[in-house]
């Protein structure tokens, strides 16, 4: 298990990544989008008013002849092949010409700096007026709806990794990863491998838990995102053995791609307000 605390550099990244989602100036006169969700398994896409656009297999039989899958375990590993799938992808969702779009691409939120620096070099390499990367789990909080600005515990449970994150105020108090997801279980298994990561990551919040934000998040209930979300098996576990109710977004499984869609739709709002005129504040 991997978690934030492993290293302060990692919380401040998650900070940088969120000031980044804030529009700049120089970015006006952006009229498209597209974001994307990277998964070890799937990756999906989604438009601004057309909603998910893509979900394909991230290339799971090397289809681009690299003879090995872009994505493990949250990490890009074939930094060429995932350029060409994502290529493909934004070439059929914008055309060839991207300048005048914005595309953002969500990651792990303990994703390493290899890994996010990857993401942004391809992301620049399709062409975009902007490359916005931003962790998956403020993406999830962003689709369950507004927050009060309360506590907030995101379970996201996919196939290769599962991760616990732990947000106030909008931002990453800690965050918890386990390399273990449903595909680690066999047809019929009971999930108790990715049950049991779950607890161990709450359990070591709790532990590190100082302020009482982890309690108040239990008491409103975790929010379930990812593929893992959709099994009753693996939900009603979760609720019996933290004793809370747990809730869910509509379809958990693209939960993140929708809530990066979201944020991208407000990135879009603010490039086409027009400028303030001289002197003014606004």
């Amino acid at each position: 298990m991997r978690s934030l605390r492993d290293g302060q550099r990692q919380v401040r990244s998650v900070h940088r990544q969120h000031a980044q989602t804030r529009p700049h100036p120089q970015h006006r006169g952006i009229t498209r989008g597209l974001a994307i969700d990277l998964g070890s398994s799937r990756t999906r896409a989604w438009i601004p008013g057309q909603g998910v656009v893509a979900d394909t297999g991230t290339d799971p039989s090397g289809a681009y002849g690299r003879g090995v899958r872009p994505v493990r375990r949250g990490r890009i590993v074939d930094t060429e092949s995932c350029g060409m799938m994502l290529g493909r992808i934004a070439d059929t969702a914008l055309g060839a010409d991207r300048s005048d779009a914005v595309i953002v691409l969500s990651h792990p939120v303990l994703a390493g700096p290899g890994h996010r620096a990857a993401a942004r070099d391809i992301l620049t390499a399709l062409g975009p007026s902007r490359a916005i990367v931003l962790d998956s789990a403020r993406a999830a909080a962003a689709c369950a709806g507004p927050q009060d600005g309360g506590p907030l515990l995101v379970v996201d449970i996919g196939a290769e990794l599962t991760e616990a994150t732990l947000l106030v105020d909008g931002r990453v108090r800690d965050a918890r990863l386990a390399e273990t997801g449903t595909s680690d279980l066999e047809p019929g298994e009971a999930p108790t491998a990715v049950v049991g990561a779950v607890l161990d990551m709450v359990m070591a919040m709790w532990h590190q838990d100082r302020n009482g934000a982890l309690l108040g998040a239990l008491r409103r209930g975790p929010l379930l995102a990812g593929g893992g979300a959709l099994r009753p098996d693996i939900t009603h576990r979760i609720a019996a053995r933290l004793g809370v109710p747990v809730r869910l977004t509509d379809d958990p499984a693209t939960a993140v791609v929708r809530g990066a869609g979201l944020i991208l739709s407000s990135v879009l709002r603010h490039a086409t307000v027009a400028p303030a005129l001289p002197g003014r504040s606004g």
